[in-house]
């Protein structure tokens, strides 16, 4: 399809760092206007300002914590207010925890929740009247090849991207012939920030060849740019490859091959993060 870049006004989750600062930096450079969204207020105003610098975009900043039970209103509200009319959305925040369910903090795994599902879903229906009336727009929503696959000591995280796939190719087939793009982008390991904070064990994440934010953004826009973009993108060669093999696999092999991957004994106690 033909995307109209200028005529774009995205609402975009999760835009402080990593896939997120991408997508932010991509968009504003083809022309579309940004509404960004983050926890870290320094760290969103940081970004809008070099945006602002090297581009004509107009960047709006919202800071926002969407696990919190009225964040999508709220964030909804806040738009409007300022007379913005949204008419593409992309659903990047999350974060992960890397411990066994057992061993997990429940509280960490609410919020991965809400962030991951309840946050997409809500933000879709408060903003998809106005996208679907500007029928030029898309919805982009973050998956993850953890949502082909369990994921031992990430359960609750693969689980959410899960519904976040499946959430998405239902919404694709509602919303086709409304003028409305959607789908899902499926990142494998990225080299960003996502492991910070979830303890030396999650190192194991990061073992293998990374792709970058940039990586992922590239393959996000030119699924977009597809003339009939399917439902799901999958990032990098190999992991299409790892998901298409999977398919041939029982689910019992499959989450048996998986606890392999995901455990941090696999790797030498004295090899760095990365």
């Amino acid at each position: 399809m033909t995307v109209d870049y200028h005529a774009q006004t995205v609402l975009l989750t999760g835009a402080s760092s990593g896939i997120g600062a991408a997508f932010a930096t991509a968009l504003a450079a083809r022309g579309s206007n940004l509404v960004i969204v983050a926890r870290r207020a320094e760290r969103l105003e940081s970004m809008a300002d070099e945006l602002r610098r090297t581009t004509d975009s107009r960047i709006e900043v919202i800071p926002a914590d969407l696990c919190h039970p009225t964040a999508a209103h709220d964030l909804h509200q806040a738009v409007a207010d300022r007379g913005i009319q949204v008419t593409s959305l992309i659903n990047n925040a999350g974060f992960g925890s890397f411990a066994t369910f057992p061993g997990a903090d429940p509280g960490q795994l609410t919020a991965e929740i809400a962030v991951h599902t309840t946050a997409p879903v809500q933000l879709t229906a408060a903003f998809l009247p106005q996208m679907v009336d500007a029928g030029n727009g898309f919805i982009i929503n973050l998956a993850s090849v953890s949502a082909y696959l369990p994921s031992p000591r990430m359960a609750v995280y693969s689980a959410t991207k899960a519904f976040v796939l499946s959430f998405t190719e239902s919404l694709w087939t509602e919303l086709r012939g409304t003028g409305l793009t959607v789908f899902a982008v499926a990142p494998g390991a990225t080299a960003s920030n996502f492991t910070t904070g979830m303890g030396s064990d999650a190192r194991v994440l990061t073992a293998g060849k990374l792709r970058t934010p940039e990586d992922v953004v590239t393959t996000a826009l030119r699924h977009l740019e597809r003339r009939s973009p399917g439902p799901t993108v999958i990032d990098g060669p190999l992991n299409q490859l790892s998901v298409f093999m999977s398919r041939f696999m029982s689910r019992r092999r499959n989450a048996l091959m998986m606890a392999r991957v995901f455990d941090p004994g696999r790797l030498p106690a004295s090899q760095p993060a990365g």
